[in-house]
């Protein structure tokens, strides 16, 4: 390895340890950020599953149109109607996921 790579990876790590450790750094803080705040980075792991999951779902067919009888968008409806109800993540996971499975084993495209 060249010398110009071990400076490239070090500033890397060290960079990276930075970021991290700055956030941790902050945590003793949290009691100090105002109850808007502290509401919205509640919302944040669930804001990141829907930008994660959404477009699976919502991904168009080779024609470019949106089926609404995909097993995903089917199995994303019950999912939302099943978090609706409850209220319970893992509940919505494990039913969303199981109709999703169930509907590729029975053969539904």
């Amino acid at each position: 390895m060249t010398t110009s790579i071990w400076i490239i990876t070090i500033a890397g790590g060290v960079i990276t340890f930075l970021l991290r450790f700055s956030f941790l750094g902050l945590a003793d803080r949290a009691d100090q950020v105002s109850p808007q705040v502290r509401e919205a980075l509640r919302m944040i792991p669930a804001a990141a599953l829907a930008a994660l999951v959404a477009p699976a779902v919502l991904r168009a067919g080779p024609d470019g149109a949106l089926d609404l009888l995909n097993p995903r968008v089917v199995a994303a409806g019950v999912a939302l109607l099943v978090m609706w109800k409850t209220r319970h993540v893992v509940l919505t996971l494990t039913v969303g996921l199981g109709l999703l499975v169930g509907l590729q084993q029975v053969g539904w495209t």
